[in-house]
């Protein structure tokens, strides 16, 4: 296969939710054109709802990535960058926010067919939070001051904010749209040009995109993205000497990595959105509904497949009782099945990976003597399903209580007083979000400002804005998503002093 042609998914919907034909490239986008990549091999794409093949995209590896960085210098020297106005880079994101529009049944439709999760959870919130991000940084592109500095009437001093060149981008399979658009939006407002990964296990929407942008009208060169495996084509953007910053968001294992590599090449600017083992708090004065309701939300959503998935509840003593009862009558009504299907609230889990990694931090749970009040088991006998599941009767030392677990799974503890949970819930190193509920909202800003957590949520869970930044504490991340703290991911501030008359 030479490095010119590229293979075309096809495929036709015919479901309830979403019934259309798609068709689009399955190659390496660089320069504003798909080929197949370097070595001319492929990676094959699994329906998780049935263990099959979907497809193959090509395999991009560290040749496909010198490449792109390539077509991104070139781009941003001659093309891009400073040489748009920040208005008219607006208006491209704007165009590109429309498109996504048009077509968000087909995009949530491939959400839903390459990751397992419900069509309509795609498009209610990873299409449309997609489309939301892309139009805010539409509206930042040309508002991207620097300042007049005073120091005395024989200077003039400014500041500047400049592209950084060309970035490199990395991200997961969980929300591959919506991660794609949280990346893409500061990075194109800013006037940088773009080498981005999506997840072997989830590139359809990306692939798909890339058309977009091109119809959007964005230069050729300006956004490229290579398919590929993390330890090749991620390793090749973590360490190239071509791109001056990475912003990834994936597993703190792989986020060390990435840290190391971009350490070990050309000291390269560094953000990165980690994993979380997020404290949910339930107070003894909450509305309990709310709180059932909520916490469900927090855990199930996704699958569990979330970053900030509010993994660890912890119910105080005077409702512990109840709110089990109902906590557990609200996760036994969640219905798992085909993700197109209307009644599913749950699909399956994105690989087989992860199928089995979470069935192992489950096993490890029962062995290490936690009780499994609920489910604990595979949903079905094909796909990667796996049942809501709800362990009790556990230690602070257990693997379920401490790591990550990316799935389904919680755990519900036992707290006497604000002071031991507070103890409880800052043990781990991670720090991505936390809620509280209570309807004292004194009581909980309170505990708000004492949990080790980039985000808090009172009284609900998960509840994310364009405008409002996103970020974790300690082994949780380096800088911050979204809002205008994004912005300073993506530019070089660079300070000038201009002489007005002084002599020495």
């Amino acid at each position: 296969m030479s490095p010119t042609t590229t293979t075309t998914f096809a495929y036709e919907f015919d479901s309830e939710s979403f019934k259309g034909k798609v068709s689009f490239p399955t190659g390496v986008f660089i320069d504003g054109q798909f080929s197949a990549g370097s070595d001319g091999s492929t990676i094959d794409v699994v329906n998780p709802s049935t263990g099959k093949v979907i497809t193959s995209i090509a395999e991009g590896t560290a040749k496909d990535v010198d490449r792109a960085v390539a077509a991104a210098k070139r781009t941003f020297e001659n093309t891009w960058g400073l040489k748009v106005p920040g208005a008219q880079r607006g208006k491209l994101l704007n165009r590109l926010a429309d498109l996504l529009e048009t077509h968000s049944d087909e995009l949530a439709a491939l959400e839903a067919l390459d990751n397992g999760k419900t069509f309509l959870w795609a498009k209610a919130v990873d299409v449309h939070f997609s489309i939301e991000t892309i139009r805010y940084y539409a509206g930042w592109a040309d508002k991207i001051h620097g300042q007049v500095v005073e120091t005395h009437e024989r200077k003039l001093a400014y500041t500047r904010h400049e592209p950084i060149g060309v970035v490199g981008q990395i991200i997961p399979w969980n929300f591959p749209l919506l991660m794609f658009a949280w990346k893409l939006g500061p990075a194109l407002a800013t006037g940088n040009a773009i080498v981005l990964k999506p997840s072997e296990f989830t590139p359809l929407t990306a692939l798909r995109a890339c058309s977009l942008i091109n119809e959007a009208g964005f230069p050729p060169g300006v956004v490229n993205v290579v398919t590929g495996y993390g330890h090749t084509a991620g390793q090749a953007i973590s360490e190239h000497l071509g791109i001056d910053k990475v912003a990834f968001t994936g597993s703190t294992l792989v986020g060390r990595k990435i840290m190391e590599a971009a350490a070990k090449s050309n000291l390269k600017n560094v953000t990165l959105e980690l994993g979380g083992k997020s404290p949910n708090i339930v107070l003894n004065d909450a509305d309990l509904d709310l709180a059932v309701d909520w916490s469900a939300f927090g855990i199930y959503w996704n699958h569990g497949q979330c970053c900030c998935a509010g993994s660890r509840i912890f119910v105080q003593s005077g409702i512990y009782d109840e709110f089990l009862k109902r906590f557990t009558a609200k996760s036994k009504s969640i219905k798992l099945g085909d993700p197109f299907a209307k009644a599913s609230d749950q699909g399956p889990q994105v690989s087989q990976i992860q199928f089995d990694r979470i069935l192992d931090y489950i096993n490890s749970g029962k062995q290490q003597g936690a009780k499994v009040h609920l489910g604990g088991e595979r949903h079905g006998t094909k796909g990667y399903f796996i049942q809501p599941t709800i362990f009790t009767d556990t230690r602070p030392d257990m693997r379920i209580v401490q790591e990550e677990i990316f799935g389904p799974v919680c755990v519900v503890i036992k707290f006497e007083d604000e002071e031991d949970v507070l103890r409880q819930a800052n043990d781990t190193l991670y720090g991505l979000a936390a809620a509280v509920f209570t309807q004292d909202i004194t009581r909980g800003i309170q505990l708000a400002h004492k949990l080790q957590a980039g985000t808090v949520w009172i009284n609900c869970v998960n509840s994310l804005h364009p405008n409002v930044p996103f970020g974790g504490y300690k082994q949780s991340g380096i800088g911050r998503e979204l809002g205008e703290y994004a912005l300073a991911n993506y530019t070089n501030l660079k300070a000038v002093h201009v002489n007005l008359g002084e002599r020495i």
